[in-house]
């Protein structure tokens, strides 16, 4: 190269970042120069620090008439969401959400806070199953306190911990409307309809819950051995102990309590039967079906088999106690779900097992079953690209399923009322089917008509 296009070149290239400068310092005076109003428009990015620290974030989808999403508009002039077919983000500001669970109509949610307010409930409240919640109006000129029956957005709820700094709620549990609400050391609070004993205190007859204030404290001195778990059916609960054994309380009439009749029971008592002995790592119900697996990986089941939830080991319509089903086929059960007529169980394999009758996930031509069908593994994302994939959490609503894997991807199917498999449609879906979330999910809950999702955030 010649010293002449040697220093063409040079002279191009200065002229060149002397343009470069110009345009720089002229963006920057544009940028000085704008309003304000107009800088609050631009988009904003935000970048993950190493320091970063992921909390979760909650989805819901299905019926929102009754609030259990806890969604509202985000605009004056928009209708209210009534239902939604595919994941809205609730709102909760900086709260973190460590559990949940779905009663008829409403959600509860438990959180990691050393705060006096650990819950917050959100969907219908009419028999205080989401606490007392006073609201003031003038009627007449007159003030007239009057309680909310029904919550549209995540509320607190007042329990009355002794130490709350030092108090954490490990799960909160909801049936069709009660509430538990489990923690580390003060025991059980239980709050909302205990017209059949199912909050585990004296039945009361004539007794009136809408805008109650009683909340039932049952202190761990009053277990030979510490609550473990806690799940609520329609109008009875179970309460599983460290040591194994399992209590139950509540209504009986299909023998969902286990305790050997089918009558009310207000105190809770152990539930023998087959679990005689045997020690217990999970309890499930959500209507009047309980079932229970034990460390070995039996699965029992007790109440009401009028959709063959039971007929592997008879012919009745109602048990009252617990059995052990021999499912020998499926391998080791580590997690078991009850819906009001469908059950699902998940084996030590990541397999999933469904039996009873409705969508069971196996297609049109499968409506019931005595005997646990297992759904193949492809359908939740198996291939010979991901051979690795596995379910490893279950959960039944009253009529449609859900499934997490290992991939922290859900799966949803079953009856889709009011969009509640979150699947953008409204209809009915026979198979396991993709729920389209950006972020992983970590847990999942189902009720009757909404499905709640725990998700971990990226950002």
């Amino acid at each position: 190269m010649t010293n002449a296009c040697a220093g063409l070149i040079i002279a191009r290239c200065n002229k060149l970042v002397s343009r470069v400068i110009v345009r720089s310092s002229s963006l920057l005076s544009f940028a000085s120069d704008r309003d304000p109003k107009e800088a609050e428009e631009l988009p904003v990015h935000r970048y993950v620090s190493k320091k970063h620290k992921p909390v979760n974030m909650v989805y819901a989808c299905g019926l929102n008439s009754t609030g259990a999403l806890g969604v509202l508009s985000r605009t004056k002039t928009a209708k209210h969401l009534t239902s939604s077919s595919y994941p809205h983000r609730v709102h909760l500001g900086d709260l973190r959400i460590s559990t949940a669970d779905c009663g008829y109509g409403y959600t509860v949610l438990g959180t990691k806070s050393k705060d006096m307010i650990k819950v917050y409930g959100m969907g219908i409240n009419t028999e205080s199953q989401l606490g007392y919640h006073k609201s003031r109006r003038v009627t007449d000129g007159d003030d007239e306190n009057l309680h909310y029956d029904f919550l549209m957005e995540p509320s607190p709820i007042g329990i009355p911990f002794e130490k709350y700094k030092n108090t954490k709620v490990v799960q909160v549990a909801c049936g069709r409307a009660h509430t538990f609400v489990l923690t580390d050391k003060e025991g059980v609070f239980a709050f909302g309809n205990n017209s059949h004993g199912q909050c585990g205190r004296r039945i009361i007859e004539g007794e009136l819950f809408q805008g109650s204030r009683k909340i039932q404290h049952i202190s761990q001195s009053r277990w030979p051995s510490p609550v473990k778990q806690i799940a609520c059916g329609m109008d009875h609960t179970l309460f599983l102990l460290e040591d194994g054994r399992v209590y139950s309380c509540g209504w009986g009439a299909d023998g969902q309590t286990g305790l050997g009749h089918y009558n009310k029971t207000a105190v809770p008592q152990e539930v023998k039967g087959d679990l005689a002995g045997v020690k217990v790592v999970k309890v499930s119900t959500s209507a009047d079906l309980s079932l229970a697996i034990c460390d070995r990986g039996h699965i029992y089941g007790w109440g009401n088999s009028e959709y063959y939830q039971l007929g592997s080991v008879t012919d009745a319509t109602q048990v009252h106690t617990p059995m052990r089903l021999p499912f020998n086929t499926v391998g080791k059960v580590t997690d078991a779900a009850a819906g009001g007529t469908i059950c699902c169980l998940l084996n030590d394999k990541g397999q999933v097992w469904v039996w009873g009758y409705g969508i069971l996930g196996k297609g049109p031509d499968l409506m019931d079953s005595k005997y646990p069908e297992h759904i193949p593994m492809t359908l939740f994302g198996q291939s010979h690209f991901n051979p690795d994939v596995r379910v490893t959490k279950v959960a039944c609503g009253m009529n449609h399923f859900a499934a997490v894997t290992n991939k922290y991807e859900l799966f949803t199917w079953g009856k889709n009322k009011y969009g509640c498999l979150g699947i953008a449609s409204n209809r009915d879906q026979y198979f396991p089917w993709k729920v389209l979330l950006a972020v992983p999910v970590r847990d999942v809950f189902c009720g009757v008509d909404h499905t709640i999702i725990i998700a971990r955030s990226i950002v």
